[in-house]
């Protein structure tokens, strides 16, 4: 291995620093843009954020784990999906609410905590068996589509009231659609240098799958978290993380083994499944039990997250 050079570094460097600035920028335009749209059509900036902020800011991980399966590496998008989805909860949301804390109450969103802790125990049975099979990749698909329909038309609310005061809905949707593309092109660039700076210094290509492409994809969560702290759209912030912990599931692993079922290894029902269905019970209790989420929920979490990673050694 030959001497790293500053010239091997400053590029991906660049490219980690205006992966970032974009990914900055694509948070507070999308999460503007879904404000907007909420208060225009009357919709609870939790659905918004469940739906349409979540399914956005997940694309990232389709891109990546479609592509790893189609490639015949179906470790990578495994540990994508998983390990996204215990980067949602152990660092995004936990660095959100070290920022500032979130008033929610468990009866807010206990359909949406049922159906992530139901599919994540499905799909540790799945990987206590070794094998995704298509079936279970269409039901996931038809579950969340049910879902998403009767979310949007109000089964969960049905008591927003709209806003013609708001932006436009043509400006709203493109702000959405803008802030969108920052955060694809943003992530996407930002995961290129730092991959690239990873091998540098010898990184295995497994902790970068597990880690590096997991913390990676979550960065659109990141970013339209913060910018949801910065302008106190915390239920905004919420749905985006529930959401997008529902859409890695039910949309990314589900459409991934529809078009390649695919195995799973020993390691993921022994050791990172049982921490991706951890979280969102800590989280479901932390909500049933207290008056939201306080920033030592957030501590706890983060540190949570330092042990799993540490459990990858």
């Amino acid at each position: 291995m030959h001497p790293i050079s500053q010239s091997d570094v400053l590029i991906p460097l660049i490219q980690v620093f205006f992966g970032l600035v974009m990914l900055a920028g694509g948070g507070e335009v999308l999460v503007s843009g879904a404000v907007a749209i909420a208060r225009r059509m009357g919709m609870r900036p939790l659905i918004v954020g469940m739906t349409i902020v979540a399914f956005g800011t997940s694309m990232p991980e389709m891109f990546v784990s479609m592509g790893a399966a189609l490639s015949a590496h179906p470790g990578i998008m495994l540990g994508n999906v998983i390990g996204s989805n215990i980067a949602n909860i152990g660092l995004v949301l936990a660095l959100a609410l070290v920022l500032a804390p979130i008033a929610c109450d468990f009866r807010q969103v206990r359909v949406e905590m049922l159906l992530l802790g139901s599919v994540s125990i499905v799909v540790w049975i799945a990987a206590f068996y070794g094998f995704f099979p298509r079936i279970l990749g269409l039901l996931m698909i038809a579950a969340l589509v049910l879902y998403t329909v009767a979310a949007i038309r109000g089964r969960h609310d049905g008591n927003g009231k709209k806003d013609k005061g708001a932006r436009p809905l043509w400006l709203a949707l493109l702000m959405l659609g803008g802030g969108l593309a920052l955060l694809a092109v943003g992530s996407s660039i930002f995961i290129t240098g730092a991959a690239v700076m990873a091998r540098l210094f010898g990184v295995s290509e497994l902790v970068i799958g597990l880690t590096l492409a997991a913390v990676g994809t979550s960065l659109p969560e990141l970013a339209s978290s913060l910018a949801a702290v910065r302008r106190r759209e915390q239920d905004i912030l919420i749905g985006n993380i529930i959401g997008s912990n529902m859409f890695n599931l039910m949309m990314v692993m589900a459409a991934t083994g529809v078009v390649v079922p695919f195995a799973m290894g020993e390691t993921l029902w022994r050791r990172d499944i049982p921490w991706m269905a951890g979280f969102p019970l800590a989280l479901g209790l932390a909500l049933y039990f207290g008056s939201g989420l306080k920033r030592r929920h957030g501590v706890v979490l983060f540190l949570a997250y330092i042990v799993y990673i540490f459990t990858l050694a």
